[in-house]
C-alpha cells in the first residue's frame, strides 16, 4: 500500500502497515526500534494518538473522512499526548521529517491505494 499526497503530487510513504483492529491500534508502533523513510502506519479508526514508551519522535497526520488533512503533527516527541481530532477517522504515523519533506500541510488531500 502507498500514501499519496495527491495535492502536492508526492509519495508519503510506500511500506504501509493498516492497523484496524483493536490489538493492532493499542500497540502501533510501541516496541519499534526504528522507523525507516517511506514507512508508516494508519491507525483507523483513530482521532488521537500518544507516544507514551516510544524510542523516537514520529510525524502524524490526521485524516477526515474526504481524505482530507485536518491537522499536521511533526515531531511529535515520546511520551507525549495530541488532542483529539473529532473529525478525523484516521491518523497516519509517519517517520520524522516526513511531513515538511513532502511540503503536506492541512488541507492537503491524500490517496491510500
Amino acid at each position: 500500500m502507498k500514501i499519496i499526497n495527491q495535492t502536492k503530487n508526492t509519495i508519503l510513504a510506500e511500506n504501509v502497515i493498516v492497523a484496524d483492529r483493536p490489538f493492532q491500534r493499542i500497540k502501533g508502533l510501541l516496541g519499534k526500534k526504528e522507523f525507516k523513510p517511506g514507512q508508516a502506519l494508519v491507525l483507523k479508526p483513530c482521532n488521537s494518538i500518544h507516544t507514551f514508551f516510544m524510542k523516537f519522535p514520529i510525524d502524524v497526520l490526521f485524516v477526515d473522512k474526504d481524505n482530507r488533512v485536518i491537522k499536521a503533527v511533526p515531531t511529535l516527541k515520546p511520551f507525549c499526548l495530541t488532542y483529539i481530532y473529532f473529525r478525523a477517522i484516521l491518523a497516519i504515523e509517519l517517520p520524522v521529517g516526513t511531513i515538511p519533506s513532502t511540503l503536506t500541510q492541512e488541507g492537503d488531500t491524500l490517496t491510500l491505494i
